[in-house]
């Protein structure tokens, strides 16, 4: 299956003369063969989406280019077996060029356009991923850079700098998780009562304990750890969504995490994995043989594959045949 980046790079017919099926409907139809679901609505048609719908009618309504906003893009995991460095690499410059396409695709059937702002995550919880807040800038002006080098127009950036003034990045975190972050005994009861929080929670945790390099208790000890860390990393992720959804109240709210039909926000899938919570800062890109990629974690696939470099860095893999 080719993964998303490749896939709108062919040509697609734009509605026929006469079409009357609504625009919000037929934006919202771009997306759907991307939707990121642990349920059974990958195949659901637009009308199982009814908050999107409603999101992006208030654009077309009013004739303004339909905004979309993605959590994500937060910084490298800090584990080597997974990732080639703490610089984005070409997961990232795939999964970037892919949510510029779909733009793009938007525009060629709705005058307006649509853009994407990226909400780059990581400063806000760096510190229980054990990742440098120097990493996370440096992971985030390469990001910029990346989009201005290859010229992705319809893409925007936002993070933690953008917020709170010239405070220190502990000040920062402190202050968003105060203004927006749900109480541990909260989250706490939404993990034992619902089903989609306690896959969440369980996959963070799955991801600490992957990324956690030099422990040197038990296993029991660091799932112990990296259960109370899931915690704190789910309340500021939602925190860091809430102010997201404050500055950009009628966005389009998009999320890097599966989603079932009909939630708030619509997940979306990059790029190919056979994990549906693999994400490009968290594996590296195996380039096959007729040029799809796919991800997965380095040490996978530096078995299948020579190194590539892109401007002298580690760039990605591709498979021996």
């Amino acid at each position: 299956m080719m993964p998303p980046g490749d896939t709108l790079t062919r040509p697609r017919p734009a509605a026929p003369a006469g079409d009357r099926t609504p625009v919000e409907d037929r934006i919202l139809g771009l997306l759907l063969p991307y939707h990121r679901t642990t349920g059974p609505g990958a195949t659901a048609g637009p009308g199982a989406h009814p908050e999107q719908l409603r999101q992006i009618r208030q654009f077309t309504d009013a004739g303004e280019p339909v905004l979309f906003t993605l959590p994500g893009f937060p910084c490298k995991s800090p584990n080597p077996a997974k990732v080639l460095g703490h610089l984005p690499d070409e997961g990232e410059r795939l999964s970037l060029a892919f949510l510029d396409r779909l733009c793009a695709r938007i525009g060629e059937i709705y005058g307006p356009g649509a853009r994407m702002l990226i909400c780059s995550d990581g400063h806000i919880f760096g510190d229980l991923i054990d990742v440098p807040d120097a990493h996370i800038d440096a992971y985030g002006d390469e990001l910029r850079t990346l989009i201005r080098r290859e010229g992705l127009h319809h893409l925007d950036t936002f993070d933690m700098r953008h917020v709170h003034g010239d405070a220190d990045y502990d000040t920062k975190r402190a202050l968003v998780t105060d203004a927006y972050a749900p109480s541990l005994a909260a989250l706490r009861a939404q993990v034992r009562s619902d089903e989609e929080t306690a896959r969440l929670y369980r996959g963070i945790t799955r991801f600490l304990a992957e990324d956690t390099a030099g422990f040197t208790g038990t296993r029991s000890a660091l799932q112990r750890a990296c259960r109370e860390r899931a915690y704190g990393v789910i309340a500021r992720s939602r925190a860091w969504g809430d102010l997201i959804a404050h500055c950009h109240p009628r966005s389009v709210r998009l999320s890097i995490h599966p989603q079932p039909s009909g939630a708030a926000k619509f997940g979306i899938r990059l790029l190919e994995a056979a994990d549906a919570w693999a994400t490009p800062w968290h594996t590296a890109v195996l380039r096959q043989p007729g040029g799809q990629a796919r991800l997965m974690h380095r040490a996978d696939a530096e078995k299948l594959g020579r190194l590539v470099l892109r401007d002298g860095r580690p760039s990605h893999y591709e498979a021996v045949s």
